[in-house]
């Protein structure tokens, strides 16, 4: 049986689209990944793209979602990547969430954009590594 992981923010249109992608790039076996939010965006945020591209990761298929009590019950273990919007964070909503507190993509330049990303590839690294203990 497989264990899912869930990468949680409020519009699923950056931070936790990277993750989910990062995971399934580097996923150890036995594990399935998604990622959702409680406002999702109508589409995933362009500078995201154009810096997971840069890394050859292509995400373009990748739609926001939105979290639902199936995803989360569902979940061996939920990641919130930060919230700015208290009223509709999805910590809220889950138990034994991880919180990562990453920064909104969204408004930023791609220059920082690369660096959000480079922090969410550490942060997954580090999680698979904890979850292959």
């Amino acid at each position: 049986m497989t264990k899912k992981i869930l990468f949680v923010c409020v519009e699923n249109a950056g931070r936790s689209q990277m993750a989910e992608a990062f995971f399934k790039k580097f996923m150890p076996k036995g594990f399935e990944v998604i990622s959702a939010g409680t406002k999702p965006s109508d589409k995933i945020n362009p500078i995201v793209l154009q810096a997971m591209n840069e890394i050859g990761i292509d995400m373009k298929n990748q739609t926001p979602k939105t979290i639902s009590q199936q995803i989360m019950s569902e979940s061996e273990k939920a990641v919130n990547m930060g919230c700015i919007d208290q009223e509709s964070c999805p910590a809220l909503f889950l138990k034994d969430v991880l919180d990562w507190q990453i920064p909104d993509p969204k408004g930023k330049s791609i220059e920082q954009v690369r660096e959000i990303r480079d922090q969410i590839k550490s942060k997954v690294m580090n999680l698979i590594k904890s979850l292959e203990e």
